[in-house]
């Protein structure tokens, strides 16, 4: 079995079966074991599936027998998520008896009819995150005889009563078709009188109007709203801006439930001004007890901090320890054995490091990006700072004092990449998400975390990368990008670009990041090196994005990439005791070899 085995109860007589239709022999037959939900609160399932399926087509099957659609679906076996959808499941190692983790990527929005006994009807919508507590506060605003004495209320779903506390997850997790019932109840008031020396006490139960205050019925209607981010109750964020207040930053809630504090290593660094606005911002929220609200994408713990009035998000708030594999991760994935990541050359742990150094190293297309300034980067990373945080709402496993973890911006969008063909996107816009995945060597470039924006200006289309924990790897193995795949990488790079391409620094790069306080493994600034090598030699020679893309990434999961094979001639070729700057001039050498090969140059055209 793999280091994965959840603690959940196998399903008796339901094996999801082959396909027998044409099927090959059943030598090729193993038995694996689907696990949904996962943390203890999910079902293992058996499923047969064969040697040589795609993991494409377990999916598919998957999404046959459960209905879970194949672009919501991530599975995880051994550690590892199975992410190449072509490859074949022996590939991954996946061998009769494995368990395979199931994470579904669920809308966070939840549609909410409401039907009141006097024939009222309307429809609202809160996030899956949300609690019973602010449904109460959501009905309140609509229905006037709920606006006094909110904590007196009561939420009922099949006979149970529901604490504040309750998410509409956990209520709608196995019963889509929920109903949940609201229960107006004033609570019983005591009055006392003076009767000679001692006092009279009576209990005085207030009037219930049956019409205004009787049961009211909630159906919990599971619509899936395929977007990423999301305002769901009043207006969007633009326009909105926060006072910087030096002193709301840096004081310490000691009387408070809450915590929220950055990280700051080195003393001489001065945050830029809408880091700190995102800060003060993300803070008025939680002293306004505007509880943080748990994303239901992904395979890690990301929470959505609202600002003051509760209507708009401001930042998202990622804990190292909620991470995929991690100690107090909320999506039911095993524990890591080796301390190694979802992906291969990282470490379970350190993604907010990924995710603050993606923001630093994302230059701006004046120059390198200042200490002091607020120029936005050539990519469009968000502002992201490494901070220490506590709230009840996240997911704990004992009482700890803080978490520390990456918040980033929530920046206004209307959804992924994935939501929309390629096609239209500006050229531009595509390959600056091209050169920092390239520079960052990123693990986890997909569609879905490409949010679309517009610019408020021209209305152009704008693209913005998020989600850069698996950047920055000890090795090249997991390497992938998505718009490899979209035709805007088969042109070339623009005056502008190669400027910008021209004048970045791997050296100065790696010392920008340790005075921000990541000393970076050697391994990691190797990767960094190299591949800002290969950007640099690629656009001095006019390679597209798509043909330097295809030197970092496989083609199939088992054969290695052309990078890697450039890293491994060197590291052949080396002595030991071989400086890195030595090491790093044989890979520039076997590098220009292979980029000036006219055969091996036509083939990257192709």
């Amino acid at each position: 079995m793999s280091s994965g085995v959840a603690l959940c109860p196998i399903q008796n007589g339901v094996v999801l079966p082959l396909d027998f239709f044409n099927a090959p022999s059943s030598d090729e037959q193993i038995l694996i074991y689907l696990s949904v939900g996962g943390g203890g609160g999910g079902s293992v399932m058996p499923m047969r599936v064969l040697e040589s399926d795609s993991i494409e087509s377990v999916k598919l099957r998957i999404q046959s027998y459960k209905g879970f659609v194949v672009k919501n679906q991530k599975l995880v076996c051994g550690g590892r998520e199975l992410s190449r959808s072509d490859s074949l499941i022996k590939d991954y190692g996946v061998t009769d008896g494995n368990v395979l983790h199931l994470v579904l990527r669920l809308s966070d929005l939840q549609a909410i009819k409401v039907k009141t006994v006097s024939g009222k009807e309307y429809t609202f919508c809160v996030e899956r995150g949300r609690d019973v507590g602010y449904v109460k506060q959501q009905v309140a605003k609509r229905e006037k005889v709920f606006s006094e004495d909110i904590d007196e209320q009561e939420i009922v779903c099949d006979g149970e009563k529901l604490d504040d506390e309750k998410l509409i997850v956990d209520i709608c997790k196995y019963n889509n078709d929920a109903v949940i019932h609201f229960l107006a109840r004033k609570s019983v008031k005591f009055r006392t009188r003076p009767v000679n020396k001692s006092y009279e006490l009576s209990l005085v139960a207030p009037s219930v109007n049956d019409e205004e205050n009787g049961r009211r019925e909630f159906d919990v209607i599971n619509e899936e709203i395929e977007r990423k981010q999301l305002d769901v109750i009043g207006e969007g964020n633009d326009g909105i801006t926060y006072g910087v207040d030096e002193h709301l930053l840096f004081r310490k809630p000691l009387d408070r439930d809450f915590l929220l504090e950055p990280i700051i290593i080195n003393p001489k660094i001065e945050l830029h001004s809408v880091v700190i606005d995102m800060i003060n911002a993300t803070y008025d929220g939680l002293e306004c007890r505007n509880s943080p609200i748990r994303s239901m994408e992904g395979t890690g713990g990301a929470y959505f901090m609202q600002d003051y009035s509760g209507q708009k998000f401001v930042s998202v708030f990622k804990p190292t320890d909620e991470e995929p594999m991690a100690v107090n991760n909320p999506r039911g994935l095993p524990l890591s054995t080796d301390g190694e990541g979802l992906k291969k050359g990282t470490r379970v742990g350190e993604g907010a490091f990924r995710e603050v150094a993606a923001y630093i190293l994302d230059h701006p297309e004046s120059g390198r990006r200042s200490l002091f300034g607020d120029e936005e980067g050539f990519a469009g990373v968000p502002p992201t700072v490494l901070v220490k945080c506590f709230h009840k709402g996240f997911n704990y496993a004992e009482d700890d004092p803080y978490k520390v973890g990456s918040l980033q911006m929530f920046m206004e969008n209307s959804g992924g990449c994935e939501d929309m063909g390629p096609g239209s996107f500006p050229v531009k816009e595509v390959h600056k998400i091209a050169v920092l995945d390239i520079r960052l060597a990123n693990a986890d470039r997909h569609a879905g975390n490409i949010l679309l924006s517009e610019d408020s200006e021209n209305g152009q289309t704008v693209l913005i990368p998020i989600d850069h924990g698996y950047c920055l790897p000890e090795s090249f193995e997991d390497c992938t990008f998505d718009w490899l795949y979209w035709p805007q990488s088969r042109q070339p790079f623009d005056s502008s670009t190669i400027d910008y391409i021209k004048y970045l620094d791997a050296e100065e790069d790696l010392a920008l990041l340790k005075f921000y306080g990541w000393d970076m493994p050697l391994e990691c600034a190797r990767t960094l090196r190299i591949s800002t090598m290969l950007l640099k030699k690629g656009a001095e020679r006019g390679l597209t994005p798509f043909a330097i893309g295809s030197i970092m990434c496989r083609e199939t999961l088992k054969n290695p990439s052309v990078i890697e094979n450039i890293v491994q001639e060197a590291e052949d070729s080396s002595l030991p005791g071989t400086s890195e700057d030595a090491f790093l001039e044989t890979v520039s050498h076997i590098m220009d070899r292979c980029l000036d090969d006219p055969t091996y140059a036509a083939s990257l055209s192709r």
